[in-house]
């Protein structure tokens, strides 16, 4: 062994061998970093990224002429519910009204969850997540929702807990028990019952994020503000499903609030969106749900750009839009939404890491932040935009430790 060799600096892991790394830092001019080189980690931690030749690991991943990017981040998710509306899907899509008996809607789903129990939630739950993992997420959103109701809704949040701890994932979990009203109740009942909960989850630390469904058929901007303020006094911070169908004017709740997001923007005007660009609000795009419900009006991702927004991307997989990969919201922001391959990946990591309030930790490759990355077997970031409905994914690496490893190359012990 070389004197040259001894003198390196051990560390835990190297990535080595890629085409091209993708830092997806906040100054990068190409909005993704494009670099060469590799990236060591120790600690769990980023150490160096590009030129890593004073480094020497035990565990050298060769991307083999691949892609390296961070983590995906998915900052809007329901993951946690019970049941499917597969047959509401199939009959919407054919232009049909759904069968009888078939579970329709938020409230169809509210049953199932509430039957399924939290053991069936935790499995169904965790299915989704693994294949998340594998297809290169390594930060997930997670709101409750589908329960409405105290027991449930309590449920859903420790649920989130408990896959935490159990999933090579990090979970964001947020409080939506503003998501719809149950059948037959009376609104300023359940509303009261929402702050209620809020309180409740924000003092016994279930979540971080309070959520709010605000459109018309389900809460009103002055319901909005009231469970909004009731989360941020329990520590909660605000976010809201903001303009999906109908313009509502809650924007301006959110700018004031200082929201970490809003989502959806379906309707949000142009002078709405600047003025949540200067308060620092992330906008959060979700084009695989804009077609699975064949939206009658898309969002236009580049207005929120224009606007001065972080734009964060999301699959929002939930019973209405059933998907757990990043990889395709990316090729439908791009195809669908006119987004460009570069803006596409910024938003699927950076973008999306400030709207869950984790910019400083995750979404870019960077020293000092969590070794969070993923490698993809394709020659260039186009490849991963132009590679419709395959999984280009072969290596996930969350906090340092390889979670997720397909078809992998032989190992050195150590660089040469």
């Amino acid at each position: 062994m070389s004197t040259q060799h001894q003198e390196r600096a051990r560390v835990d892991l190297l990535v080595t061998g890629a085409a091209e790394v993708l830092t997806c830092a906040a100054g990068a001019a190409d909005l993704i970093g494009s670099t060469s080189g590799g990236v060591a980690v120790d600690g769990g931690l980023i150490v160096a990224v590009g030129d890593i030749s004073s480094y020497a690991a035990e565990l050298v991943i060769d991307a083999r002429g691949g892609i390296v990017l961070p983590g995906f981040v998915d900052a809007h998710t329901h993951v946690v519910f019970g049941g499917s509306r597969a047959q509401e899907y199939a009959a919407r899509v054919a232009g049909r009204q759904p069968p009888a008996g078939a579970v329709v809607g938020i409230t169809g789903t509210m049953t199932a969850t509430r039957a399924a129990g939290r053991d069936a939630l935790r499995k169904q739950a965790a299915a989704r997540l693994r294949e998340m993992v594998e297809h290169g997420t390594t930060t997930v959103e997670s709101k409750s929702g589908y329960g409405l109701d105290t027991e449930t809704e309590i449920a859903t949040l420790d649920t989130n807990r408990v896959l935490q701890q159990q999933l090579p994932v990090d979970l964001a979990s947020t409080f939506l028990g503003a998501h719809a009203f149950p059948p037959g109740a009376d609104q300023a009942a359940y509303v009261d019952l929402v702050v209620r909960l809020a309180q409740r989850v924000g003092a016994e630390g279930l979540a971080e994020f309070c959520d709010v469904y605000c459109d018309e058929g389900y809460f009103d901007l002055a319901q909005t503000e009231r469970i909004l303020r009731a989360g941020l006094e329990a520590g909660l911070a605000p976010k809201v499903h903001l303009d999906a169908y109908s313009h509502t004017g809650a924007a301006a709740l959110a700018a004031e609030l200082g929201a970490t997001s809003v989502d959806h923007l379906n309707l949000t005007t142009d002078a709405e969106l600047t003025m949540l660009g200067e308060a620092g609000v992330a906008g959060v795009y979700m084009p695989c749900l804009d077609y699975a419900v064949r939206h009658p009006q898309p969002l236009d991702p580049r207005r929120v750009l224009d606007a001065g927004m972080e734009l964060a991307l999301a699959t929002d997989i939930c019973p209405g839009c059933w998907t757990t990969s990043m990889q395709l919201a990316i090729q439908m922001a791009c195809r669908a939404g006119g987004l460009s391959v570069a803006q596409a990946l910024r938003a699927a990591t950076l973008g999306s890491a400030a709207a869950l309030g984790r910019a400083d930790r995750v979404g870019s490759l960077e020293v000092g932040k969590q070794a969070d990355l993923i490698v993809l077997d394709v020659p260039s970031p186009e490849d991963i935009a132009y590679r419709l409905g395959r999984n280009n994914v072969t290596t996930v690496v969350r906090r340092g430790r390889v979670v997720h490893e397909s078809n992998p190359a032989p190992r050195p012990e150590e660089t040469r």
